[in-house]
């Protein structure tokens, strides 16, 4: 297997997490005897301060040009007084959207050995694995017209959706928990907005070419309790951009931290992967950050750009016996009170962990 992968560190964090899932990435290649080629650019706010904007040509022309983009993160307070096109954020959302990759993936797993790590009750996040489909690239984040009033008192925003936007990731959900238990909690507001009546409606129609597949409908507002009071009923859950957002993020209580959680961006001709945590600048530069969303970002660009499912398994494999093991970062040092270790120790874990399974994997097969 070839594969070219863009790889974007970003700010805050983002290189040393980044760095992390690499080597890991590296770590199958040499193993398997894959051909893995990494390319490093700039974007966000590192790329404000070296090329004058947050997604430089070069950059973006090297993401167009790979088989997958893995990045890091972007933003940090020094670039608060950035606006318009010219915040680190929206380098991330014009990368997006350049790259088309309308369906944004992100699972959340409990993990028994850090479940005290979550604020919910071990018994309550027993078994939970939830797999988010989050629509990418339409709703308030992208459509027009928004904008802030010159003189400061009011601002607008559009909310949008076509049925082609929402039957696209309508499939890939359904497709997704064919794959899974064959369930998809849709998730809208269609008591009050106009947007989730046509989502609504669509995501009904589409369900019937996928009859084996059960699916729901949930307002948001009372699916974000029962997503944390009964997390482990769910399967695929489908949403728009603003609510997969939130959602999301609301989801990390589940498995105990914002640092564990990965994501893909899929559907366009080049897919982008990413932890879901933001640049942390706060701790950056510490070696204090958690690499596990970073190498788990990894395992996904295995499995959707490559196509290398065994892979990618081992790398989850390994994700959970290093936590077995009590290799954590401090934001996983959870009521058991762990000794936290440093992203590079995790990291290494990791690596020598895949090798070890790889290899095992390899020498079975042989006999």
């Amino acid at each position: 297997m070839k594969l070219q992968v863009t790889v974007l560190p970003g700010d805050g964090i983002g290189p040393e997490v980044t760095r992390q899932a690499v080597a890991v990435l590296q770590t199958v290649a040499d193993v398997c005897g894959h051909d893995f080629q990494f390319e490093s650019h700039r974007i966000g706010g590192t790329a404000i301060e070296q090329d004058g904007t947050p997604l430089p040509e070069r950059t973006l022309s090297a993401c167009l040009a790979s088989d997958a983009v893995l990045l890091g993160a972007v933003g940090a307070r020094k670039y608060d007084h950035c606006t318009g096109a010219m915040r680190p954020e929206a380098g991330l959302l014009a990368l997006r959207q350049a790259l088309g990759g309308y369906a944004n993936l992100r699972p959340v797993q409990a993990y028994d050995a850090i479940a005290d790590c979550s604020p919910l009750r071990e018994d309550v996040i027993r078994g939970a694995n939830i797999l988010i489909v989050r629509e990418l690239l339409g709703g308030l984040y992208f459509a027009q017209p928004r904008a802030l009033d010159q003189d400061g008192l009011s601002a607008y925003n559009t909310m949008r959706y076509s049925v082609e936007e929402i039957e696209r990731v309508a499939h890939v959900a359904f497709r997704e928990a064919r794959t899974r238990r064959k369930h998809v909690t849709s998730v809208d507001k269609a008591n009050v907005l106009e947007t989730s009546q046509l989502w609504r409606r669509t995501v009904t129609e589409t369900a019937k070419q996928y009859p084996d597949v059960k699916l729901e409908h949930a307002l948001v507002d009372s699916f974000a309790m029962q997503m944390i009071t009964t997390p482990a009923r769910y399967d695929v859950v489908l949403t728009e951009n603003l609510f997969g957002d939130i959602l999301s993020d609301e989801a990390s209580v589940i498995c105990g931290s914002l640092g564990m959680l990965a994501s893909a961006s899929i559907g366009g001709p080049v897919a982008l992967y990413e932890p879901v945590h933001g640049s942390a600048p706060d701790i950056a530069g510490r070696g204090v950050a958690n690499p596990f969303g970073a190498i788990q970002s990894a395992a996904l660009l295995l499995r959707y750009s490559a196509g290398l499912i065994e892979e990618a398994e081992k790398i989850q494999e390994s994700v959970q016996r290093t936590l077995a093991r009590g290799l954590v970062t401090a934001d996983l040092a959870g009521r058991r009170k762990r000794l936290p270790s440093g992203t590079d120790a995790v990291g290494e874990a990791v690596v020598e962990t895949v090798a070890d399974l790889l290899r095992s994997q390899m020498a079975y097969h042989a006999v």
